[in-house]
């Protein structure tokens, strides 16, 4: 995977952390008291940051190990990019109107939250199936 790329996805990724541990902050005052809020509904957007920024790190350091073409590299880290950043941005979102996303009815934010909740999974779908095609190809290769 070319070193760009693999630049690319650890920058985002490790932004996308940096935001679950701001992320962090208001779930540490929700479970203090200080502020009124839901507990799950922080700690998870402070785990979603943390978690998906990792998995864009982890993919950017298993770089050597794919073969892809320069249009998949491209697929590969703009769909776990946006995916990460899909995933925090819908759990703070969520946890900061109180809503959850399940459905794509109710006020704007459940809206919101749900498609971009969507555009996520679509991203680590697309994302994950480039990476394990691009280790497939390396395995069949020569050696």
């Amino acid at each position: 995977m070319e070193m760009r790329w693999r630049a690319r996805m650890v920058l985002h990724g490790a932004l996308v952390v940096v935001v679950g541990l701001l992320a962090g902050l208001p779930y540490a005052f929700v479970l203090t008291g200080a502020w009124a809020g839901e507990e799950r509904a922080w700690r998870m957007a402070h785990l979603e940051g943390v978690l998906n920024g990792l998995l864009v790190l982890a993919v950017a350091a298993a770089g050597d190990a794919l073969v892809l073409s320069a249009r998949a590299q491209a697929v590969l880290a703009i769909s776990l990019i946006g995916m990460a950043y899909a995933n925090v941005l819908a759990s703070i979102l969520g946890a900061s109107f109180g809503v959850r996303g399940l459905s794509a009815g109710g006020p704007p934010a459940n809206i919101a939250v749900n498609l971009l909740f969507w555009l996520a999974i679509v991203g680590v779908f697309v994302g994950l199936g480039c990476a394990v095609g691009g280790a497939r190809r390396r395995l069949s290769g020569p050696p």
